[in-house]
């Protein structure tokens, strides 16, 4: 058997004046989870998209099973033994399941049978893919990959976009592939799942490989540093970034308890204004199957977390909010006056924005990073009162600015790494102006840097008078980012309470609807 079943040495890769790879390496051993880590736009996606031969390298040498190899096609890949599934799914949305799995000639039965395994067993394959919701699509990619019987299988992000129990049967499948002899990529910022099944961990800084870890006690600390390099250090006089990058590589990423006044939740956040006038209210809203009768007030000058199980109907409640679902039930008020929101633009006209976790659902991918903050001003918002022409560029290249968007890809914003783009997906309605901003999970699958910035950022929005509703997947986040907290089961209100006292334990007891002092459901650790 040979030493490695995967190398990669030297790697480059340029884009016009942007280098995104410059001398990366990577070795991977049979029986291994090996951990891929870097920060948004470090080069991990670049690379494995090299490694699976969608994108060719300007430079570097690949072995295989010990073999000199060229991957030109992700055919290429998959006939040498190499499967990935990327951060977005892989198939044609107007294409149902079954042609999507002929196109790569995967074997039905073998693809049954994974899907069954991963929790799936009943999926129609005559469904159009784009009818499908993300966490079923990345379930479909992966069984397709699995079902070709890889010697490495590449996870990107996989387990950002799925509910607690998909995780866990993923998690359990990368078990298994080690235990039979095959490698495992994993890249993810969760840094629990990376220290519970990663082996050993290759960490990637501003496209240059930094360093070799293996996964033992004390090593999240190394790999953090890692990630981060001198950029860890941060000016005392940020706004709220001490306690959200306390927080967040303490406790969220690195999976330790962070209750009250416990030493890895790291200082509370600083205390927000008195909240202001009434900006948004939901009276008794229903929609769909799972939401049913919420009522909520979210006021000027403060962040007002959402916090639910999957499948509660929060996303109903933000799409609704939103303006792109119609209510069933109930009324909506923005500053104090009912409307009827039959379109998004219309909320977006009452100075209601949404920031979806699909950061490609807002943007223009092919478009550049000015003319995607650019988009709203397009639009006949007289009632806020803009002018185009002089103004435009001025606001747009401010947001830009504050947002600290890299810029160097400017060609297309397909190019940037997904923390840029949600980045974009902010610094438009920042260069609007905001009023009331509705963030559906928008740190999913975003490096620590980035959170931190988007967690300032949004303190610093709602400390400026705008209104904030935020849902995370991520309790540990809440008490980081939030004024006051909202818990919603089975479709309704069954909580609310200030974010001080909402640690992990609390949340999760009334995220099931369970008594303050029952015992928690057991959870996987590493799904929960």
């Amino acid at each position: 058997m040979t030493e490695h079943l995967l190398e990669a040495t030297g790697v480059v890769k340029r884009y016009g004046g942007v280098t995104a790879l410059r001398g990366a390496s990577l070795a991977v051993r049979p029986g291994e989870v090996h951990a891929l880590l870097g920060a948004n736009g470090a080069g991990k996606s670049t690379l494995i998209k090299i490694l699976t031969g969608t994108v060719r390298p300007d430079s570097g040498s690949f072995r295989v099973g010990g073999t000199e190899r060229t991957i030109r096609s992700a055919a290429e890949a998959r006939a040498v033994g190499l499967a990935s599934i990327y951060q977005d799914p892989s198939v044609i949305p107007d294409l149902d399941v079954r042609d999507n799995l002929r196109l790569t000639r995967t074997p039905l039965d073998a693809f049954r049978g994974w899907m069954a395994e991963l929790g799936i067993p009943d999926l129609p394959l005559d469904v159009l893919s784009r009818d499908l919701p993300l966490p079923t699509l990345r379930i479909v990619d992966l069984a397709r990959a699995l079902a070709a019987e890889p010697q490495v299988l590449i996870l990107d992000e996989t387990t950002a976009a799925l509910p607690a129990d998909l995780t866990e049967r993923v998690l359990e499948v990368v078990g298994r592939q080690r235990d039979h002899g095959r490698a495992v990529i994993f890249i993810s910022h969760r840094l629990i799942e990376i220290s519970t099944l990663c082996d050993r961990a290759t960490v990637l800084r501003d496209g240059q490989t930094v360093g070799v870890v293996p996964i033992e006690p004390g090593a999240e600390d190394r790999i953090v540093a890692l990630m981060l390099g001198p950029q860890a250090e941060r000016p005392e006089t940020e706004r709220a970034t001490g306690p959200v990058a306390a927080g967040i590589v303490g406790a969220a990423l690195l999976g330790a308890e962070a209750g009250p006044g416990g030493a890895d939740a790291g200082p509370a956040p600083t205390a927000a204004a008195a909240p202001g006038e009434l900006r948004l209210a939901a009276r008794g809203i229903g929609a769909g199957s799972r939401l049913h009768d919420v009522s909520l007030e979210l006021r000027a000058g403060e962040v007002l977390g959402v916090v639910a199980l999957e499948g509660q109907g929060q996303e109903e409640l933000f799409e609704t909010l939103a303006g792109a679902r119609r209510p069933t039930a109930g009324t909506i008020e923005v500053d104090g006056r009912p409307v009827r929101f039959h379109h998004p633009a219309d909320a977006i006209r009452a100075g209601v924005v949404l920031v979806p976790a699909d950061r490609l659902q807002a943007l223009l991918p092919q478009r550049s990073v000015r003319e995607n903050v650019a988009l709203p001003f397009s639009a006949p918002f007289r009632r806020w009162g803009l002018r185009r022409g002089a103004e435009e560029p001025r606001k747009v290249s401010a947001a830009i600015e504050r947002l600290q968007v890299d810029t160097r890809a400017q060609a297309e914003v397909r190019r940037l790494s997904g923390g840029n783009q949600q980045k974009v997906t902010i610094a438009r309605w920042v260069a609007l102006g905001v009023r009331t901003l509705l963030c559906f999970d928008p740190t999913r699958g975003i490096d620590i840097r980035t959170k931190r910035q988007i967690y300032a950022l949004l303190r610093e929005l709602a400390d400026q008078g705008a209104a904030v509703l935020l849902y995370t997947s991520e309790l540990e986040e809440i008490r980081l980012a939030c004024d006051r907290v909202v818990v919603i089961f089975g479709g309704r209100v069954v909580d609310v309470m200030d974010a001080a006292l909402a640690d992990e334990p609390t949340l999760l007891r009334a995220a099931y609807a369970l008594p303050p002092d029952a015992p928690l459901p057991v959870l996987d650790e590493a799904a929960s």
